[in-house]
C-alpha cells in the first residue's frame, strides 16, 4: 500500500509547556534552529514520499500559516483546517478533517521529535488489513511510558492501549506516529469521554478499534523519540539534539577592539587554536590594533561605529559560526573557560559568565567593592523585574558569553544599545525572546595594559551604571 496523504494536528494550546508557549504555538518551538512541525513535514516528505499534507490549526493558527505558507518552501502542498474548539482535545479535533480523507493516511503529531528514525520502513507493515497502525518504541524508561501511552500485544497485533497508564506491563512506548483508515473518525464519535480527563482520548478511540477486526498493528520505531509535552521535555530534547550534533558546529569568537594593540595578539592566540574563527572588530583604532590582530591570525574588520555595544552587535551580525562567543580584547578573560561555556551551551540558548565568584577573580582587578556589589544588585533588579521568566543573574557587566546563532537572531530585533548597556540588554532580550539563559562563574584577570574605558575610574563606573539602569528600566516599561 502506498499512502499519499498525511495529517498533522497542531491546534492545541500547549498549556503544559508554558511559558514557552505563551506567544508561540508549541509546534513552532525550534530545535537546533528548526521548528518541530517543519521537522515532521520533512520526515513525511523524505521518508514516506508524502507531499499532500493537511494541518489542523487552532490556537495561534495564524502564526503556523504564516511560518509554513502553502508548503512550497518545503517542497510539499499544505492545506489548513480550522479547529474551532481546540480545548476539546486531540481526538475531537481530528473530526474537522474527516471530509478530506477517504483512504488510509499517515498522522504525525506536530509537537513530537524523531531523530535518526526508520519511518521509511513504515510501508513494509501495510500489506495486510488493519484499522490503524501505531508507532511503538521499546524503552527502558518506564516514566516515559507513564507520560504517554502503553500498548499490549498478542500475536503480533495490538490488543489494548492505555493513556498514561498507572501500571506498566512491558517496555512498549506508544508514539505519535499513526496510519489511520477513515474508520478512525467513526471510532472517535463512538468513544465516550475519559473519566480522568473529561475528553475523548485518541488512545481510547484506537483501543476501541483494537477490539474489533481487522484490528491494530504495531510499527516498531528505531532511533530517538521525544514527545514535547512540557518545558522540561523541550529542554531535554533540545539538549539531546545539540549534544549529538555539537562537534559539527562552527565556533566564532567576536572581539570588539579600540586601541588594544598591547593585548589583542595575546587574546587572539589564546582562543584561535580552540575555535574556527576569531573575528576582531576594530572600531577605527588610532593605534596598530588591526595590524597586530591580523598578524596573530584573526580575521579583522575595521569599521566606524558609535561605541562598544555597537561594535559587539556588528561582530555578531557578521561572524560565520553556528556558535557565537563574545570576549574582551584586554585579556581579562581566558580561553581556558571556553570549554565551560560551551558545555553548558548544550543545555541552554545563551551562557553568560559571572565575575562574582571571589576565588576566580585575580587580585588587582576592578571587580571589587562597589563594582562587584553594584553588578550583583543590578543583576537582582533584572531578576525582580522579569521574575515571571525565572532568571538567575549575579553580574550584568560580564561580556564573556556564548550563544547559538538562532538565539541571537531571535534576540536581534530587541537590541539597540550602542555602549556598555548592551551587556544587560542582551540578557533581557534573551528572556523576552523566551530563550534559556544560564550563568556560570568564569575567571577574571587584570588587564595587560591601559585602563578600562567603562570602569577605569569612579566617573566611568557611574556613567556605565547609569546607562545600564536606564536601559533596564526602559526595557521594563516597554519603551526601548
Amino acid at each position: 500500500m502506498r499512502i499519499s496523504k498525511a495529517l498533522i494536528p497542531a491546534a492545541g494550546r500547549g498549556l503544559r509547556a508554558y511559558p514557552k508557549t505563551v506567544r508561540t504555538p508549541k509546534v513552532l518551538l525550534t530545535i537546533d534552529g528548526r521548528a518541530l512541525i517543519e521537522r515532521n513535514i520533512e520526515l513525511l516528505r523524505d521518508s514516506l514520499g508524502i507531499r499532500d499534507i493537511v494541518i489542523i490549526v487552532g490556537h495561534l493558527g495564524d502564526q503556523i500559516r504564516g511560518a509554513l505558507g502553502d508548503g512550497s518552501r518545503l517542497g510539499v502542498a499544505l492545506r489548513y483546517v480550522e479547529c474551532p474548539r481546540p480545548d476539546d482535545g486531540l481526538a475531537r479535533g481530528l473530526l474537522v478533517a474527516r471530509d478530506l480523507f477517504d483512504e488510509p493516511f499517515v498522522t504525525i503529531l506536530g509537537d513530537e521529535l524523531y531523530l535518526d528514525s526508520n519511518h521509511q520502513r513504515l510501508p513494509e507493515c501495510l500489506g495486510g488489513e488493519f484499522s490503524a497502525v501505531c508507532g511503538v518504541l521499546r524503552t527502558g524508561d518506564l516514566h516515559r511510558i507513564k507520560r504517554n501511552y502503553s500498548v499490549v500485544m498478542e500475536g503480533g497485533r495490538i490488543v489494548a492501549l492505555e493513556e498514561k497508564p498507572a501500571v506498566i506491563r512491558n517496555d512498549y512506548l506508544g508514539c505519535g506516529t499513526y496510519v489511520f483508515t477513515p474508520g478512525i473518525f467513526r471510532a472517535i464519535e463512538a468513544t465516550p469521554p475519559s473519566p480522568r480527563s473529561g475528553r475523548v482520548e485518541l488512545t481510547d478511540a484506537i483501543h476501541r478499534q483494537a477490539q474489533e477486526p481487522p484490528g491494530v498493528i504495531p510499527f516498531f520505531l528505531e532511533g530517538e523519540y521525544y514527545n514535547i509535552n512540557t518545558q522540561d521535555d523541550y529542554n531535554f530534547a533540545h539538549f539531546r539534539v545539540r549534544q549529538t550534533r555539537f562537534a559539527e558546529k562552527r565556533v566564532s569568537v567576536v572581539i570588539p577592539a579600540y586601541n588594544e594593540e598591547q593585548s589583542i595578539a595575546y587574546v587572539v592566540r589564546d582562543f584561535l587554536p580552540l575555535v574556527d574563527e576569531v573575528l576582531v572588530v576594530d572600531n577605527s583604532s588610532r593605534d596598530a590594533t588591526a595590524r597586530v590582530a591580523a598578524e596573530a591570525g584573526a580575521r579583522v574588520e575595521t569599521v566606524k561605529l558609535t561605541g562598544y555595544g555597537d561594535t559587539i552587535r556588528w561582530g555578531l551580525d557578521h561572524a560565520t559560526g553556528d556558535i557565537l562567543v563574545v570576549v574582551e580584547a584586554d585579556l581579562s578573560f581566558r580561553a581556558r573557560d571556553l570549554s565551560k561555556l560551551l558545555e553548558y551551551l548544550k543545555d541552554a540558548d545563551m551562557v553568560v559568565g559571572t565575575r562574582t565568584t571571589r576565588e576566580l577573580v585575580e587580585q588587582g582587578t576592578n571587580m571589587r567593592g562597589l563594582v562587584r556589589w553594584g553588578n550583583v544588585v543590578v543583576a537582582k533588579l533584572v531578576e525582580a523585574l522579569w521574575w515571571n521568566l525565572q532568571p538567575r543573574f549575579t553580574d550584568v557587566g560580564c561580556t564573556y558569553r556564548a550563544l547559538w546563532r538562532d538565539t541571537y537572531e531571535a534576540m536581534r530585533p530587541l537590541l539597540r544599545g550602542v555602549g556598555p548597556e548592551l551587556s544587560p540588554e542582551m540578557m533581557i532580550a534573551a528572556l523576552q525572546a523566551r530563550q534559556r539563559v544560564i550563568e556560570v562563574p568564569v575567571s577574571y584577570h587584570r588587564r595587560i595594559a591601559g585602563e578600562s574605558k567603562h570602569s577605569g575610574n569612579y566617573f566611568r563606573i557611574s556613567r556605565t551604571a547609569l546607562r545600564m539602569l536606564r536601559t533596564i528600566l526602559l526595557k521594563r516599561l516597554g519603551v526601548y
